[in-house]
């Protein structure tokens, strides 16, 4: 198979809004969400006969309980039915090329047909192993690389971090032996959500915000999900200069803004942190964390870490600005109560996240910022002292060298 012959348009397969639909119902604080959640479920099993798919929600994701997710025995015969009809249909047309001796592009096409249907169908298993003969099967990297994406979309899909790394990596080899500029797109893009999904925002935000550029992979996410991702990331991780050029600025992120309401939140959180606007940061941090954490498979898991680091990040930017100011004022700027503030300055103080100090007999914060001439002097001694120590090693190698030599 032609690495030439690469199809941009990507199947949607698994369909994502069908696994973020069953992280909706299956949280209880997003019960309002739930009727159309369930709604959205049920259509899609009956129209595109996800028959896998329904029992392993009935059986596995809601053990069970119908009043959660309502079981029809008599619907899932019927799925089942088309089910093995559809897969008796494309097995025949590989057993037809593997016998007609059509060549090995019709057999890897045909396997590769019956795993991305029992991907869609939900049947991971006997996707994963299908998908795999036709990976085996085909000589092209480029199509190895393509069948090793809808693997790992199928780990996206049933949220699956260890299988989602280890396929991921596999995908990166490959990547590396011969990739095209499409696929390494798209592996940027999927490698982004991974790591967002694990909490490392950092190296996520990179992969992101140049998804944003290049991005091809609608199969697994919309170019305005990842646009919030990509914020979501970069302001959390960035350094002030690089979140100005890279989300504030962002001709991508801000072409959008009229367009999609769902970046709203995080647009305004980015901006109230970056133009020092502490009045509004609360009101914002809330909506954020209510409209795009909670109710997002990827984030959901990380929203409180995500609460307290965005709290960290702008208590340590105004801090930067004095050398003690009252809490008073602080909280005020914040919009905060003093105890409040208090309570939670004391935890980052703890665990020497924020530099400052409370003198609560006055009622100020006073800021303790490390010495960075004295840091630099100090990492200086320690390099020398390095240096000296292998200069020695060395002088004594050369001397014992001689001294063999004179023997």
């Amino acid at each position: 198979m032609s690495d030439n012959n690469l199809n941009n348009d990507v199947a949607k397969i698994p369909d994502f809004d069908l696994s973020q639909s069953v992280f909706l119902l299956k949280n209880p604080a997003l019960s309002s969400r739930h009727p159309k959640a369930l709604e959205y479920l049920l259509s899609e099993i009956e129209k595109e006969r996800l028959g896998p798919y329904y029992c392993y929600l009935h059986n596995d994701c809601f053990t069970k309980d119908n009043s959660v997710f309502p079981w029809n025995e008599e619907l899932y015969n019927s799925i089942k039915l088309d089910n093995e009809k559809e897969i008796a249909t494309i097995k025949d047309k590989i057993k037809e090329a593997e016998n007609d001796d059509e060549g090995e592009l019709e057999i890897v096409k045909g396997y590769t047909e019956l795993g991305e249907y029992y991907a869609k169908i939900g049947d991971r298993e006997n996707a994963i192993i299908t998908l795999r003969k036709a990976f085996e099967l085909t000589p092209s990297t480029g199509s190895k690389i393509d069948i090793l994406l809808t693997i790992s979309r199928i780990g996206f899909f049933f949220d699956d971090l260890i299988f989602i790394k280890k396929i991921l990596e596999e995908t990166s080899s490959l990547i590396d032996k011969g990739g095209d500029w499409e696929r390494r797109n798209r592996f940027k893009t999927y490698k982004g959500i991974y790591l967002m999904s694990i909490r490392n925002f950092s190296e996520a935000s990179s992969l992101l915000i140049d998804s944003l550029t290049t991005f091809t992979s609608s199969e697994i996410s919309s170019y305005e999900q990842i646009a919030q991702f990509a914020s979501i990331s970069g302001v959390v991780s960035l350094d002030r200069k690089t979140l100005k050029s890279k989300i504030v600025e962002s001709s991508e992120i801000l072409s959008l803004k009229s367009s999609s309401p769902g970046l709203l939140p995080i647009i305004n959180l980015t901006n109230s942190l970056y133009n020092c606007e502490y009045s509004k940061f609360f009101k914002y941090l809330s909506e954020v964390n209510d409209e795009v954490l909670v109710p997002s498979k990827y984030l959901s898991r990380h929203a409180s870490y995500y609460l307290r680091e965005m709290r960290r990040k702008a208590y340590s930017q105004l801090l930067e600005s004095y050398k003690s100011l009252s809490l008073k004022s602080m909280a005020d700027q914040f919009g905060v109560s003093i105890e409040f503030l208090d309570n939670d300055l004391c935890k980052f103080i703890q665990n020497n996240k924020v530099n400052c100090v409370i003198d609560r007999v006055n009622g100020i914060v006073e800021t303790n910022r490390p010495d960075n001439k004295n840091a630099q002097y100090q990492l200086l001694i320690k390099q020398g002292d390095a240096l000296l120590t292998k200069l020695q090693k060395y002088g004594a190698a050369v001397r014992l060298s001689g001294t063999e030599r004179v023997a």
